[in-house]
């Protein structure tokens, strides 16, 4: 297996962690790469640059959450980004994952880290009863217009989006404005030259039936 020259030192010194957060995300690795070989957890290709492309890639969102309350990570998978967050010291983190398998490698994580986590395990369309949330977080997933679909329902009157997005940004944004008012602001990725983080506030339609389609 080729390996990455981005290593946990490199990780550590670049989001400036603790070791003991440090050696929390060694455990998770190690889980990963154990149940990467019967489940599917992350692209074949990308184990080898776990540290960089899953979780230094997710750790870029820490700084955004500046305020207290419930965050959601639509979509998890393997955890990424909500389950580095929460093993990065964020408290009350809610991933929500449909696939039971990839729930199972989530609960493992969780019971040996002792997180403060919650895995809803449904489709996102399905949960909401759950707390207003004041992040709605989500990497890979879907297009911009799903996933502000998605998430309004889950946010909180004062809650924000925080999403990775790609090189069609652009694009998606100039086409979502015609249904939805908000504040967007777009951030560089560290881990993407062609990658940027959106963080959207002021989510609102801007008609009644797209609460509802």
């Amino acid at each position: 297996m080729i390996r990455s020259s981005f290593t946990f030192e490199d990780f550590q010194s670049r989001a400036n962690v603790s070791r003991e957060t440090l050696d929390k995300l060694q455990v998770y690795a190690d889980l990963l790469l154990k149940w990467q070989e019967s489940v599917n957890l992350v692209g074949p290709g990308t184990v080898p640059e776990i540290w960089h492309r899953h979780f230094y890639d997710s750790a870029q969102l820490f700084p955004y959450l500046i305020s207290d309350g419930p965050v959601i990570d639509m979509g998890s998978g393997a955890g990424f980004p909500g389950l580095v967050l929460a093993a990065m010291g964020r408290r009350n983190v809610i991933l929500i994952e449909s696939n039971g398998k990839k729930c199972s490698f989530l609960r493992d994580v969780n019971r040996q880290l002792s997180l403060d986590v919650m895995i809803c395990q449904a489709r996102i369309e399905a949960c909401g009863s759950l707390p207003g949330a004041q992040y709605v977080v989500s990497r890979a997933l879907a297009p911009l217009d799903m996933l502000l679909f998605y998430a309004h329902p889950l946010l909180a009157d004062d809650g924000t989006c925080l999403f990775f997005k790609g090189r069609s940004v652009e694009t998606e944004l100039t086409s979502v404005k015609k249904n939805w008012t908000m504040q967007c602001n777009s951030y560089p990725s560290e881990t993407d030259p062609k990658g940027v983080i959106l963080t959207i506030g002021g989510l609102a339609p801007r008609y009644d039936g797209l609460k509802t389609q």
